[in-house]
């Protein structure tokens, strides 16, 4: 091509996103996560164009790579894609790998694809679970990592690789800037220690390794921005810092999710009457941003960083994907909200009218547990047992409180993410292309958003039916009779108990 053709294709995708994209092969792990998911859609949809999107994969309960695909495409994440554009679909490419595995567990052939044709390689997957072993999550989030680097290394047309960070990567830090921090420990011997040592070993030094941070997972993912910033002098790279994601704001329909984290679990349990108590500071707030806007954000990024050559900006870029600034909610006020929300659109098949406490005393929420959690869940299971079916309270109820466990440094502390980076990229977005990629949601009306994240709950994660919505606000009004009559029975009570003690008790 001539120089002539190279300026004008450089103008273009300048000015042009989706220019950019187009006829670029992507690299994708993660690529069946929550994030994943949506990346791939938003990419085919808006950026139509694209070349394509190698997708790590690892066979599953029994299906091949290729079977998960179809079975993922199916999801309702996809319905709009595949009415306007099903050809599409087809530019997904499934590899087989394990980013748990060393080299990624890509065979040669597939690896020699991938470093010829990809020039732009999102890397998402992570191990997420706070309650996880220090050698799974060493593998899983550094190691994967440093593979991913030593891939990209190879890429004779890499312009961007993103890494998905998380913004809890600092918590040791009450204030976090968009910059790259001091390593904890250095990753290389981290890695190589979890490598050569036994089992118990590693469980033996983990606390001494993971120090102040709250879990394996915020450590690890600390030590995976230490790999990016080490490789980052030959690589085009970015690291990505989202906060709580949740429920799709608005693309590519509202209140999309396929999973119970964040306050969707909060709001489903309550609603359930599952959930009677928690362990809380009601005035601290968490940070939540909605999939697509972090999707869009990772996007808007890529571009941005695959401008510029290495030469000419060898940093890493960084941006922390937050809501600070833009929107505050407390705990208290959140799950006020959730339960506005859930006597509009309640959930089906509560067990009993939602009611929360909100405590600050572990005491008092241990006892309370086995009071209004344990206790009524093992009478209901064995209720069941005796109806011939299968009892699961129990087992939800000590998800619930270990999840509780799990969360406690969460949910009693609260961190300003400063955002300015992720706010000013916003305004570099080409105008004719802002309804697209934007992701300024700061108009968002918060009551609409967590009525859309309840419906979503109540469609794609408890799969219940909107024909039955009068049904379900039938029983719930139920709920809240029996609820009264049981607590004016109570104390009623209490009142006689305390009538007869006092009138009744011997001189």
């Amino acid at each position: 091509m001539s120089v002539r053709g190279n300026a004008n294709t450089r103008s273009k995708e300048c000015a042009s996103i989706a220019a950019f994209y187009a006829g670029r092969n992507i690299f994708v792990t993660g690529a069946t996560g929550f994030m994943g998911k949506v990346l791939l859609e938003k990419l085919l949809r808006s950026c139509p164009d694209v070349g394509e999107i190698f997708i790590l994969m690892r066979p599953k309960r029994g299906l091949s790579i290729d079977d998960r695909l179809r079975k993922m495409l199916k999801l309702p994440l996809f319905d709009k894609l595949r009415e306007e554009n099903p050809s599409s679909l087809e530019k997904l490419i499934p590899i087989l790998g394990d980013t748990s595995v060393e080299g990624l567990g890509i065979a040669s052939i597939e690896r020699h694809v991938i470093i010829e044709r990809v020039s732009i390689i999102f890397h998402v997957a992570a191990n997420v679970r706070f309650d996880e072993y220090l050698k799974t999550d060493m593998f899983s989030n550094v190691r994967s990592t440093r593979d991913v680097c030593i891939l990209a290394g190879s890429m004779k047309k890499l312009v961007a690789l993103v890494h998905v960070s998380t913004a809890y990567a600092h918590v040791d830090k009450p204030v976090i800037d968009e910059v790259l921090y001091p390593p904890l420990t250095d990753w290389r011997k981290a890695l190589r220690m979890i490598e050569t040592v036994d089992d118990e070993t590693v469980r033996i030094l983990t606390q001494k390794y993971v120090g102040s941070m709250p879990n394996t997972y915020t450590f690890t993912k600390r030590l995976a921005e230490q790999v990016i910033n080490d490789y980052s002098k030959d690589l085009p790279c970015v690291i990505f810092r989202p906060t709580i994601v949740i429920s799709s704001f608005r693309e590519p329909v509202p209140g999309w999710l396929d999973n119970f984290n964040g306050p969707v679990a909060m709001m489903v349990g309550g609603g359930k009457g599952i959930l009677r108590i928690v362990h809380l500071q009601p005035n601290l707030a968490a940070d939540y941003i909605p999939v697509d806007v972090a999707i869009n954000i990772m996007i808007t990024t890529a571009w941005k960083r695959g401008l510029q050559t290495i030469t000419k900006d060898p940093s890493v870029h960084v941006y922390n994907g937050s809501s600070y600034a833009i929107h505050r909610m407390t705990n208290r006020d959140l799950i006020v909200m959730g339960f506005k929300m859930n006597e509009e659109i309640p959930i089906e098949g509560s067990i009993w009218y939602p009611r929360i406490i909100i405590t600050t005393n572990r005491i008092f929420h241990y006892v309370m547990t086995l009071l209004v959690h344990a206790l009524p869940a093992l009478i209901i299971d064995k209720a069941l047992e005796a109806m011939g079916r299968r009892p699961m309270l129990m087992k939800i109820q000590k998800t619930i409180y270990s999840s509780s466990i799990r969360l406690y440094y969460f949910l009693h502390n609260e961190w300003i993410f400063h955002n300015d980076n992720m706010l000013k990229s916003l305004t570099d977005i080409p105008p004719a292309e802002k309804e697209i990629f934007s992701y300024d949601f700061s108009g968002i009306n918060k009551e609409e958003y967590f009525r859309n994240c309840l419906i979503g709950a109540k469609l794609y994660l408890l799969n219940e039916d909107f024909t039955r919505l009068n049904e379900a606000k039938q029983h719930y009004n139920r709920m809240k009779w029996i609820d009264r009559i049981f607590h004016t029975c109570f104390i009623l009570l209490l009142i006689w108990t305390f009538g007869k003690v006092i009138f009744f008790a011997p001189v």
